[in-house]
């Protein structure tokens, strides 16, 4: 692995220069990119706030919500959690200013983010690509349809029967059920096998299409954000494998505690040991005039 850039004002003069070189860019996020963003899954504080009667029984975040509930706790969980990730209409800082760096470059995204961050920030929602799923959709368990359903109408019924002292959904005709067999719902996120992927396949293969017509020699960019270990098959390897696949294109992975870089991409990938906000902070400041570099 290569070692992570010490100097971040040096590297956002490469990125700076990088990007005005580039032909395309491919902008990929993993969970990181949300929690600098202010949706961090880790957060207690955030936790003992939004779900009390949850913190009392011992759970202290979100990502410990993966132990069995009974359906009108667990419907519970999902209501707030939604509601307090996935539906607010306002763009988020972070995200926007993301897509003011991007700017008028040919781009897409991939992100294993399932909060559509990206779409309300200004990104064109049909280019990007969620393999994850979206909690905006939720499906049948079983699943007995490849039709998933908006989500939005079912938060508002269990938020309206929600009881914040329990946690619980206190009416059982508000817990939801497959509008096509009657049987069991879930959201619509890949948590098991029973993923329902059929929302997000028209993306995968437009995005296919841009990378794969893409003219010899394409200087692609590809930044990176926020995407570790949790599941690197979705995002950190397929970044360093496109990068291998496009002979002139780069690498910009940006993460506080897993920055490193296959030593095989040399100086096609660039390691920054900093969260999106430090990074972008970065980028605006003052700076000379970049001398461009030549891709190999």
């Amino acid at each position: 692995m290569n070692r992570p850039a010490s100097d971040l004002r040096a590297a956002a003069g490469t990125i700076r220069a990088w990007l005005t070189e580039a032909d395309r860019v491919l902008v990929t996020a993993g969970a990181g990119l949300s929690a600098a963003a202010g949706y961090d899954y880790g957060d207690e504080d955030r936790f003992r706030v939004l779900f009390p009667a949850l913190h009392r029984a011992g759970l202290r975040s979100r990502y410990m919500v993966g132990v069995p509930l009974p359906p009108a706790l667990l419907w519970g969980y999902w209501a707030v959690h939604i509601d307090d990730i996935r539906f607010s209409a306002a763009p988020n800082p972070l995200y926007r200013r993301l897509r003011a760096l991007v700017g008028d470059k040919d781009h897409w995204v991939m992100t294993s983010n399932v909060d559509g961050l990206f779409a309300r920030s200004g990104f064109a929602p049909d280019r990007i690509f969620t393999p994850q799923g979206d909690y905006g959709r939720y499906q049948c368990a079983t699943p007995c349809t490849p039709t998933t359903w908006d989500s939005r109408p079912l938060v508002a019924r269990l938020l309206a029967a929600y009881d914040p002292a329990t946690g619980a959904v206190t009416d059982p005709d508000a817990l939801p059920r497959c509008p096509n067999c009657g049987g069991e719902a879930e959201i619509n996120v890949r948590i098991g096998p029973r993923f329902v992927d059929t929302p997000y396949l028209p993306a995968a293969r437009r995005l296919q299409s841009w990378l794969g017509t893409a003219p010899a020699g394409t200087r692609l960019l590809i930044l990176e954000f926020g995407a570790g270990f949790n599941t690197p098959g979705v995002i950190r390897w397929p970044g360093e494998d496109l990068t291998r696949r496009f002979p002139r294109a780069r690498l910009v992975r940006v993460n506080p505690t897993h920055p490193g870089t296959p030593a095989e991409l040399a100086d096609r990938a660039l390691p920054v040991p900093a969260d999106a906000h430090r990074l972008l902070d970065a980028l605006a400041a003052p700076h000379p005039a970049p001398n461009p570099t030549v891709a190999p």
